[in-house]
Order: structure tokens, then sequence, then C-alpha cells
């Protein structure tokens, strides 16, 4: 019998961590899913959304051309609908009492298996007087390691790996401090002579600080005033631009941007060590600093909620399906946010104020592959994402109107789509192919690494039954080289997203010719160029972190030794060699 999924994997982790029973297939989840959150859910209340359309939907969810966020296909059909991927904190009370409330809002969402994140800039800096106690103030960061230990002891959901972002303004007394906080080579262990970076490469568990957190630090308007040097007001993004442009006739007066060094900071530790980030909230959106751990679901209002749902383009052939996939999308994301329970009374609240649906797109790289494109916004693909942008709101508001219910402030948002990415066997976000063919590192027995040489599951359907020249594959791995061009495919798809991008840009390892102390200020002056057209941004040098899993190699080396497993020292032992 022919297998509802492209890949063994992506069948695995579906029957594993999705699927109600063993005996459940993606057809049956489908039903079950559209059922719950836009039909009768069993009989116990009014549909939501026609027949009609619930049966297109239910085919489309079957086919994976439209995939609803990790905790829709996990949750429907259960007792608890916590379909929500994240929630969104922003502490707005430098106080003890907000300490504790963090604490339990945090707690509380966790356990849902939603992800956490919080801007802490609200809160004075380290050893600032404390007025009404006496004595100094912690700063923000101790309660950052506080809500990253509640991460590394609560399961989301019994099961997930907890998933928390942390972000601080880039003006913060405590800035400086912040960005070195996860420079773990540079963090001894007492006197053993090695570092929280040797030891976090040996033993990807043991803890480090934040080590369950992703950090960013927030770039509002007076960072684009000090850029440019004028009032935000006043900004004209052409004449931005043509100051990075060597054929623009301003080009010569680039040296009238000073980088602040904060910023280049920032932009050093990330070529490094991968953090911080960058959250970047420019013109009408400054306030939006509030951001869910994979930080694609952008807020003002603390205690908002992520709600995910994504297209795959690289199941979609024509515009016209494309279309409607939009439109059933944007209906049943709307759905979701009368069905969904929520882990808290103001959560409820601020969903009722703001109603964000967060439609993404995935399978971008594959729909490019198919055309025969590189890896770039062509006409073609604006066209679309001009569909995208103008379908997802019209359908939402139809809908919203249809219900009687408000209308969302926010449409679209592009989520990593990582697992979902994996059962639908597509490219996952925006996000090129990380390497045709890579080494796949894994634990054994809690002991000992075991490796093989695979190709990935997308090239092998492009290459196999499309006919694509595994060597004309531009990969993220190829792309580490050049930057720019996937710093400007970002910000060219965020001119159609009215939240934001979770995308992370792959770097050579540090040291290396293409990412050094030498080419610091080049890296922060494309990132500064574009900054004004993104909202984050985020960078993974090669090997900074520990456990990490995939190491690229080529298409003719993965085929030569497909099907054998490798111990780790490289040589083969009882029989696992050529199993």
């Amino acid at each position: 019998m022919e297998s509802e999924f492209r890949t063994d994997l992506g069948r695995n982790i579906f029957k594993q961590k999705y699927a109600l029973t063993q005996a459940e297939t993606w057809k049956q989840r489908a039903k079950t899913i559209v059922d719950f959150v836009c039909g009768t859910c069993g009989g116990t209340q009014h549909p939501l959304m026609s027949l009609e359309d619930r049966e297109t939907l239910i085919q489309y969810i079957t086919e994976f051309k439209f995939m609803p966020g990790g905790r829709y296909i996990y949750y429907a059909g259960r007792e608890a609908p916590f379909y929500n991927n994240c929630y969104l904190f922003k502490s707005e009370e430098d106080t003890r009492e907000e300490w504790a409330d963090l604490s339990k809002r945090v707690t509380s969402a966790l356990m849902t298996g939603g992800g956490v994140g919080n801007d802490y800039s609200v809160f004075r800096p380290q050893g600032s007087l404390l007025g009404r106690t006496g004595g100094q103030a912690s700063g923000p960061i101790p309660l950052m390691y506080l809500v990253n230990e509640i991460g590394r002891n609560v399961k989301q959901g019994g099961s997930r790996r907890s998933a928390i972002y942390a972000s601080l303004n880039w003006k913060h007394d405590d800035a400086q401090v912040f960005m070195r906080v996860k420079d773990w080579d540079n963090i001894p262990i007492g006197n053993t002579g090695i570092t929280m970076g040797d030891a976090k490469r040996a033993d990807f568990n043991f803890p480090c600080p934040l080590d369950m957190t992703n950090i960013s630090l927030n770039y509002d308007n007076a960072f684009l005033s000090t850029l440019c040097g004028e009032n935000i007001d006043d900004f004209d993004m052409e004449e931005w631009e043509c100051l990075f442009d060597p054929e623009c006739e301003t080009h010569a007066f680039m040296h009238e941007v000073v980088l602040p060094e904060t910023f280049v900071d920032n932009v050093k530790f990330a070529m490094r060590n991968g953090e911080p980030g960058f959250s970047f909230n420019f013109f009408d959106k400054e306030n939006e600093t509030a951001r869910n751990a994979c930080t694609e679901v952008t807020s003002e209002d603390d205690s908002d909620v992520c709600n995910l749902g994504s297209i795959n383009m690289g199941r979609i052939e024509t515009i016209e399906e494309f279309i409607k996939i939009t439109e059933l999308g944007s209906k049943f994301l709307v759905c979701g946010t009368l069905r969904a329970k929520l882990p808290s009374e103001k959560i409820a609240e601020i969903r009722e104020k703001n109603r964000r649906l967060g439609l993404g797109i995935m399978g971008v790289h594959e729909w490019l592959l198919k055309r025969k494109y590189d890896y770039e916004v062509t006409p073609e693909m604006h066209k679309w994402l001009s569909v995208y942008e103008t379908v997802s709101e019209s359908a939402a508001n139809e809908h919203c109107d249809r219900l009687f219910i408000s209308r969302p402030i926010a449409y679209r948002a592009i989520a990593p789509t990582g697992t979902i990415g994996i059962i639908a066997g597509t490219t996952t976000g925006i996000e090129p192919l990380y390497a045709v063919a890579y080494k796949r590192r894994y634990l054994v027995g809690g002991s000992h690494y075991r490796y093989e040489y695979v190709v990935d599951h997308t090239a092998d359907t492009l290459i196999t039954e499309h006919g694509i020249d595994p060597n004309d594959i531009q990969t993220a791995y190829q792309l580490a080289e050049d930057p720019e061009k996937r710093i400007k495919f970002q910000a060219d798809v965020q001119d159609y997203i009215d939240m934001a991008i979770s995308s992370t840009l792959n770097l050579p390892e540090w040291g290396s010719k293409h990412n050094n102390e030498k080419t610091v200020i080049k890296i922060a002056s494309i990132v500064a160029q574009y900054a004004p057209r993104l909202r984050g941004l985020t960078f993974y040098p090669d090997g900074s972190r520990g456990g990490q899993p995939l190491t690229p190699i080529s298409y003719e080396t993965a085929l030569k030794h497909k099907g054998v497993i490798f111990e780790e020292n490289d040589s083969c032992k009882g029989g696992v060699c050529g199993l």
C-alpha cells in the first residue's frame, strides 16, 4: 500500500508525536482537525464553516497543501484543545509582583505545550538602588535565568522541549552583559580548565546559562534615527538604500552612516555564537516587541497568542489553487480563535481584542526549484505573494463578519515549520534546503554516538521525480558565504508580511574566510542596510552550539554509503556497518 507520506521520517514523526492511535491515518487526522476546529466538534457545537469549505479543506490538509500549526495537529480530538503554538508576554511593571506573576504565566503556558517569549526591557538595570526596600536591583537577567529553569523542568504538554524567548532593548544598561550571557566558550566552569562551551559540545544536555532560551536585542526608532542621523519621521527608504548602492550618486556619503557600538557587538556575537538575534521594530511597529519563542508573531500587548497555519507552496501548481487555499487557511485560523482553549483569562481578553492570525507559507524553496529558479524572489513569486497578502486579509475579514466577531489586527506570519515541514516532506518556511546530503549524528542508549549519510528527503524527490541536477540546488550551506542574498530574500518576502518571519541565516564557522573579525563590519553594514525592511534576523554559525546533528557532505558520498550506519570513531563494530 502506498504511503500517505513522502518519507518514512515524516510518517514516523506523525505516528510518534501527533496521531491519536497508531492506526490513525493522516487523512483521518485531517478530518478530525477540521471537524473540531471548524465543524461540529463531534456534534457538540454549531459549525463555523460551510460543509463544502470543510470538505475542501480536509482534502487540502490530506494532500499536505495546507498544514495547521503543530498544536492543532496534536490537540484536535483531545479533551483539552490547546491549539496555540505559543504565547507572547511583555513585562509592564518593574516590581517584585511582576517577577512572581511572570513565573506563573510562563509555567501555565508551557504546560499547555506552547512556547513563550517575554520582553524584559521594563526592568531596571543591575545595581540600581531600590527605593522602597533598600539594597540593589538584580536586573532582568536573573529573571531570565528563572524562566529558563522553569522551561528546563516543565515539559510542554508532558512531552515537548520548552521553547522560550527573551529580549532586551538595545539601549538598556544591561545590554552588554545580556549579549555575553550565552558566550559559553568564555565562561569557565570553576577551576576545571574547561568552559561551558566545551561541556555543551560534549553533552548537549549539560545545563548552560539560558540554554533553553533564544535571545535577541530589540531595536527601535531611536536606533534607526541614530543610523540615518535624522528624525524617524523624515526617513526615506529609497534614500536609505541608495547609501548602500555603489551605483547610486549618494553612495559616496556612506561614511555618514555610523553603526552604534552595541549593534556591532551584537553582530559579532551573532556571527560567533548565533546569539543574540535581532528584533527590529520600526515606524508604527515600534512597540511590537513582544515575540513568541520563534519570533514570527509580534505584539505590543502582554499576553498575546500565536495562531499558526502554513500554505505549502511546494505542493501547489497553480495560482488559482493557491488563492483557494489562502482563503480556507485564513478562515480556519479565524475558527481557531473561537475554539482554542487558553491558559488564562488575560490571554483570552487579548485574543479577543487582537485576534491575530499567523497564516504563513512553507515549501518556498521547493516551489522555486520546481520552476528552475535560483533562491530569489522572482517576478512570479512576487505575484503569488501579492495574492497571499490581499486574499488572506479579505478572506479573514469576510469570515469574521459572517460570524459577527471582531476583525484581526494582523494576518500573516511565517513560522519555521520544522516538524510539520518534515511531515509534509518539503522545505521549511522560507528556508533554502540546508544541504542536498548530510552526515546525520545521533545518540544511542544515552552513551555513544552513531552517524549515517543521508540524502535530504526533499532534495531526493526533486532529483528523482523532477530531474533536477543536485549540483544546481543552492543550499543554505552554500549561501552561507553570501549572507546578503539570504537577507535580501527575507526582506523581499517581509514586504508582504504584517508580522514577522522566523528564518535562520547559516554562516560558515567563526574564524573561517567568510566569518571572522575582519568581516564583522561588512556583515553589520549589510544587516543595517536591510534592517528597515526586516522584523527580525537570526544567525547560525556552523558548529557554534553543542549537539549539532547535521554536517553537509557531497551527494555522491551519501549515495555511496546509503544504508550504512557508523560508530562515532569511524570504524564499523559489531555488525553495525552495512545494516
